[in-house]
């Protein structure tokens, strides 16, 4: 893939491990879970799921990204981890019981969301979950960058960012169950100036 038709592959291969640390916010789940993670990055969320006792598949669509996970994710017992786009998995119909997306669902096109929720319902068994996380409107990066679609940004690096209402993230699951939506807030602080960081967290179940 050329540079610049895959800005998260070039992030990767320029700055190496993005992410660093362990998960805090991984939900409970029951060991030996069958878990897929959409957009797995570096392995930090990855790791912290084979260390629960999940059985994991991690897929992004970033060379690099998977092969820095393939690096911290040491046993292949536990985990598979796959270049593989989330909109159109290889995977069979009802092949997990739960499904991560955290932070990259937002990096989609309406479509390109869409896409995946219609994937994230065909892959889950009845009665699977979908535990999803993103950036919410009150984030203080909200409106920052060129809007290519109404509330979504691209950063000059070409990364392109949805910021969600509750209501958007209701509707994009709409075929599921929602048991349990919620806004969360805190605050980052760089070169003395704080800055307020906002997401929504969502759980959702197929019928």
């Amino acid at each position: 893939m050329a540079k610049g038709q895959n800005p998260w592959d070039d992030d990767y291969q320029h700055r190496g491990r993005l992410w660093g640390g362990r998960t805090t916010s991984l939900p409970r789940l029951l060991r030996s879970s069958r878990v897929l993670e959409f957009g797995c990055g570096n392995g930090k969320t990855t790791s912290s799921l084979v260390q629960a006792g999940c059985r994991v598949t991690a897929i992004d669509i970033s060379p690099h990204a998977v092969s820095l996970c393939r690096n911290t994710c040491t046993d292949p017992d536990q985990v598979r981890i796959l270049i593989a786009d989330g909109r159109k998995t290889p995977f069979r119909d009802e092949s997990f019981d739960v499904v991560i997306a955290s932070h990259i669902i937002g990096h989609l096109s309406l479509s390109g969301r869409r896409q995946l929720a219609v994937e994230v319902q065909r892959l889950l068994i009845h009665g699977g979950t979908i535990y999803f996380r993103d950036f919410s409107v009150g984030d203080f990066r909200y409106g920052h960058g060129e809007e290519t679609e109404t509330g979504t940004f691209t950063r000059k690096n070409g990364i392109a960012t949805h910021y969600f209402t509750d209501d958007e993230v209701l509707t994009l699951f709409s075929s599921l169950t929602v048991t349990s939506l919620a806004q969360h807030q805190w605050e980052m602080r760089i070169r003395g100036t704080i800055f307020p960081r906002a997401e929504i967290a969502a759980e959702f179940k197929k019928p």
